[in-house]
């Protein structure tokens, strides 16, 4: 099936339109009956990821290359299209990569937002959904964490890059009632659509739990590196809060069609409301592949916090929205993908 050339009708913008949480939310847009475009540089993703949404879908995807620093591939990309509405997924994602280049870090994540606001003004778009991360809470003396939670202190240059496009948004609500922003909270994205066609694809080595645990599991890499078995947490390991890419996915949705009716600047968390340990999850890939995995322990990462797991009430009581998928599958539609694309998109 072959991408299509753009038309002239409404759509949907999605930055970062080829990347893991794009592509899956790309999917839930279509499958909603919504236009979409996707703007990506392809610099942690691939064009393959398009081709995969359109085969689930059996919906053609319109897509630019483009980079959100440049503002005129910006330019283009509104003055080519009807955009009534962006959800912004562009970015460096990595804490610990973070740490390392926080340049980079604040370049993509905060000069790339707002160039991409900039251009919104200019074409008369003022509906937005970001997405954002639990990095901001910091380190949080109580579990769970709740949207009022104090967000002054994220622990790493990425946390921090969400927290300073948070409060441009914000402001930016507070001085024009036209533009109407959700700002939305990941805790752990972590699985793949059920098809096997789409998932989490990192270059290099992977920074996230899963897709490590499955390089592992395939045979990849000889063993699985967890940093940090002295955290105060049950077993030493860090907690975290893992939903469903589907579940997340399907979160964007909710909160673009309660904007639309709504001005101002919306946050929510999108999580499940349970913390599972890095052993936790393990064990459980284990039990999905029915063997063990060689685990190494070493030093905790620097920006790494020992727990952290959501309050996502208020996304249930506003936006109706509930993460609905357990550990179990989340492990085993990672371990599909994995073992269907062992090389990624270039299976």
């Amino acid at each position: 099936m072959r991408l299509s050339h753009l038309a002239k009708q409404s759509k949907i913008l999605v930055t970062g339109g080829a990347g893991y949480i794009g592509s899956h939310t790309i999917v839930e847009l279509l499958e909603a009956g919504l236009n979409v475009v996707a703007f990506d540089n392809f610099s942690n993703s691939s064009k393959k990821s398009l081709k995969r949404v359109e085969k689930i879908t059996n919906r053609c995807v319109d897509f630019v290359k483009g980079d959100v620093r440049n503002s005129n591939d910006l330019a283009r990309v509104f003055k080519n299209n009807e955009i009534e509405a962006v959800m912004h997924f562009a970015g460096l994602k990595a804490v610990g990569e973070s740490v390392k280049c926080p340049v980079d870090y604040y370049d993509n994540n905060v000069l790339g937002s707002i160039n991409l606001l900039s251009a919104m003004e200019a074409a008369g778009v003022f509906t937005i959904v970001f997405s954002s991360s639990a990095t901001v809470y910091g380190e949080p003396e109580k579990m769970p964490i709740s949207e009022d939670f104090p967000t002054f202190s994220p622990t790493n240059p990425y946390g921090k890059t969400k927290l300073f496009v948070e409060e441009i948004l914000k402001d930016l609500a507070a001085s024009d009632s036209r533009w109407n922003i959700a700002i939305l909270r990941y805790f752990n994205p972590i699985g793949a659509h059920s098809s096997g066609l789409i998932g989490d694809n990192p270059n290099g080595m992977p920074n996230n739990l899963l897709p490590y645990v499955s390089r592992v599991a395939i045979g990849q890499l000889p063993s699985l590196s967890i940093y940090g078995n002295d955290y105060p947490t049950k077993d030493g390991t860090g907690v975290r809060d893992y939903i469903h890419i589907v579940d997340l996915a399907a979160g964007h949705l909710s909160a673009l069609h309660y904007i639309k009716k709504q001005s101002g600047a919306h946050i929510w968390n999108l999580g499940t409301g349970k913390g599972y340990s890095v052993l936790e999850i393990v064990k459980e890939f284990e039990l999905v592949i029915n063997e063990s995995l060689d685990c190494v322990f070493s030093d905790r990462r620097v920006g790494d916090v020992a727990e952290c797991w959501s309050d996502p009430g208020k996304a249930f009581r506003e936006l109706g929205w509930t993460a609905k998928k357990s550990i179990r599958d989340m492990v085993e539609d990672t371990w599909r993908w994995q073992k269907s694309n062992p090389h990624g998109y270039d299976s």
